[in-house]
């Protein structure tokens, strides 16, 4: 263990083993606890079987990535407890049942501590998924959590609905924790004792979720893909209270124009999906650029091309995001940094959507997505700023609802504005929003409402410079880390080891990708002595 005093705990078997609930169990507890933590499950696109990889990192203070080798390893089957011995840190403890695993007779620096499963619920109906439970018990003693704060973890994940399901877990869990209290001391000041402060667990799309309903979000459209769906999942049975309508579409063309449709009507209206989605999307996407419509489309990407890797994560589609259908016209691509910065990036981008009157891409991915962490309440402010933008009074006289203005937004009339009145259609058109076709007036008019409607990016620019990147570290570093996105955490803790390792560095992430903050970050790039650039992707985006 280090100095910070964290443990590293992975968790390993087949899907279906209870491998997500012990990993929610232990996130409640260490909240509970007032610790950080940080949880990634590596799962494979099966239902059941698979090997499945839950990495968690708590500690007595902020964590920021999943971390490396590790401290704890529950084994729930042998391949796991072979396979992963070599990754052990000095100290580490491999927990597993003695019924069914062999001690491995791989070099390790990890102590083997097996558990006889059986014997310590022989008297309990026989569930092969015990040993999870009975495991994390084990490992909940040897980490010095205090009882009471586990029990109630586990009567949370299961609820009052499941009682006599709640009390066979917490039995269970208890003979693991006294079977190590008597056979497995701790190892002298590891325990991770927290400050006392209740904290919250959350993941990437449920801020992503929270900060859409903090914005003002009434209407959510998707068709289920990962790993994007959890968006959907967690605001189903949540959207009524909220006075949202979530709706599953049949197909993700039907979803993206159900959103741009109640944009247009004036509803604040947002569609989740994932890349191979998002290409079927992209048609849509340029009509709310032709007619002016707010949208924002949650992009959380995974591996491509085609079906690619759907339970994997990658960075490979900001080139979709930047090219979203043909032609040119406004748009804000925007990549949040964590889950905190999930829920403000979602406020963001209803904000500049309604404002600016166009579509808006949200960039996540499944690292961010499905990570699990452990944030202070208070960094969710639930009081955020809601921007409309112009909304046109209902008019007495002309409406020209495509008015060339000096910021390209012009007043937009919502369905049934007494005397607002208009056509918006997916062809170019004048101000009125009649289609321009002839020879006469095309060539003038399509220059006039190109300009008129690029100006718009102006705004957006002036609107987002001063959170379009953020920079750690000291101005005059030997190297300067350049990412985008989700891989701030991991760039951030690298910057950090770095610099206390006698490298200072220093790190530049962005946040808005389009309009690129250009003119904004140039000096800074200008001063850099060294750059690495840091994307997870082929090619470097």
């Amino acid at each position: 263990m280090n100095n910070k005093r964290e443990a590293t705990i992975w968790i390993g078997g087949e899907a279906g083993e209870g491998i997500a609930s012990a990993g929610d169990v232990f996130m409640r507890a260490a909240a509970r606890n007032g610790l950080g933590a940080f949880a990634h499950n590596s799962y494979q696109s099966v239902i059941r079987g698979g090997e499945v990889l839950l990495q968690i990192r708590a500690g007595t203070h902020p964590v920021l990535s999943q971390g490396g080798d590790w401290d704890y390893l529950i084994a729930l089957n042998q391949s796991i407890l072979d396979h992963h011995l070599r990754s052990a840190r000095p100290a580490a403890a491999a927990l597993f049942n003695a019924d069914t695993i062999k001690p491995s007779a791989a070099p390790s620096a990890a102590a083997l501590r097996g558990i006889p499963v059986g014997e310590l619920t022989a008297d309990l109906p026989r569930n092969p998924v015990m040993q999870n439970t009975i495991l994390l018990g084990a490992l909940m003693r040897l980490l010095e959590f205090p009882w009471e704060v586990f029990e109630g973890s586990i009567r949370a994940q299961f609820g009052k609905r499941k009682a006599e399901l709640s009390d066979t877990n917490v039995t269970v869990a208890r003979r693991g924790w006294e079977f190590a209290e008597k056979h497995f001391p701790p190892p002298e000041g590891n325990g991770l004792a927290g400050d006392g402060k209740r904290r919250i667990v959350i993941t990437g799309n449920q801020a992503a979720a929270l900060g859409a309903v903090a914005g003002g979000c009434k209407f959510y459209s998707a068709y289920p893909m990962t790993p994007a769906s959890s968006i959907m999942h967690w605001l189903a049975p949540r959207a009524p209270r909220y006075g949202m309508l979530m709706k599953q579409a049949e197909d993700e063309l039907a979803a993206i124009n159900m959103a741009i449709g109640a944009g247009y009507a004036g509803v604040r209206a947002m569609v989740g999906t994932s890349g191979g989605g998002f290409a079927l999307m992209t048609e849509a996407i340029g009509m709310a650029g032709m007619i002016e419509a707010p949208v924002v489309a949650v992009l959380s990407q995974r591996g491509g091309p085609s079906t690619g890797l759907p339970t994997k994560t990658e960075q490979g589609d900001l080139f979709q995001a930047l090219g979203a259908s043909q032609g040119e016209f406004p748009k804000a691509v925007l990549a949040a940094l964590d889950p905190v910065d999930s829920y403000y990036t979602a406020v963001e981008a209803l904000n500049l959507a309604e404002k600016y009157q166009m579509p808006v891409i949200m960039m996540m991915d499944l690292y961010l997505s499905e990570r699990t962490v452990i944030i202070d309440p208070e960094s969710l402010n639930p009081h955020v700023p809601v921007e409309r933008g112009e909304i046109a009074a209902p008019v007495d006289g002309e409406y020209r609802r495509y008015r060339d203005t000096p910021g390209g937004v012009s007043p937009r009339a919502l369905p049934g504005t007494p005397g607002g009145m208009h056509i918006a259609s997916s062809d170019e058109h004048n101000e009125e929003g009649v289609l321009v076709s002839d020879w006469y007036t095309n060539p003038s008019m399509r220059t006039q409402m190109m300009n008129k409607r690029m100006r718009k990016l102006e705004g957006v620019s002036g609107d987002t410079d001063a959170r379009a990147f953020i920079r750690e570290g000291p101005e005059d570093a030997e190297l300067t880390i350049i990412g985008w996105g989700s891989t701030y955490a991991i760039l951030e803790e690298a910057r950090r080891a770095l610099t206390a390792s006698g490298h200072p560095a220093n790190l530049i992430q962005f946040r808005m990708l389009w309009p690129f903050p250009g003119r904004k970050v140039l000096p800074y790039l200008q001063a850099a002595k060294r750059i690495v650039c840091v994307e997870n992707n082929y090619g470097g985006l």
